[in-house]
């Protein structure tokens, strides 16, 4: 079989859902709107599982997880970093680590969420 045979079969897929591990649902659906500009999409009955959104984000599904649990990393690409950087430092974000230049070339800062998550916003 070609390679081109190959690719014509590859099924179209969407994006990746992450699922953040955190204590108390509700309490995260609320950080993510109220400081991170996110809407809350839904929660399950028993509050185990829920989801949060935003226009150019998302959606971001949140599990509840006894700690300690190791915490998500992701890695956001933002087309401007410095009004993103503005947004959420202005919103109470907890930046752990402000907006600079890393030796690997990208501009980035760091964002935690309150049960430990990191979010990486980056541009080259």
């Amino acid at each position: 079989m070609s390679v081109m045979n190959i690719k014509e079969k590859v099924a179209s897929l969407g994006k990746p859902v992450p699922e953040l591990p955190v204590r108390d649902l509700e309490r995260a659906q609320q950080y993510y709107k109220a400081t991170l500009g996110f809407e809350i999409g839904w929660l399950y009955p028993g509050n185990e599982i829920g989801s949060v959104s935003r226009r150019d984000m998302g959606p971001i599904f949140f599990r509840k997880k006894t700690p300690p649990f190791e915490a998500a990393v992701h890695w956001v690409y933002a087309e401007d970093i410095d009004a993103s950087y503005e947004e959420l430092k202005s919103s109470g974000a907890n930046i752990v680590d402000p907006l600079q230049k890393k030796p690997w070339g990208l501009r980035q800062f760091t964002v935690q969420d309150l049960d430990g998550n990191l979010f990486h916003f980056h541009h080259d």
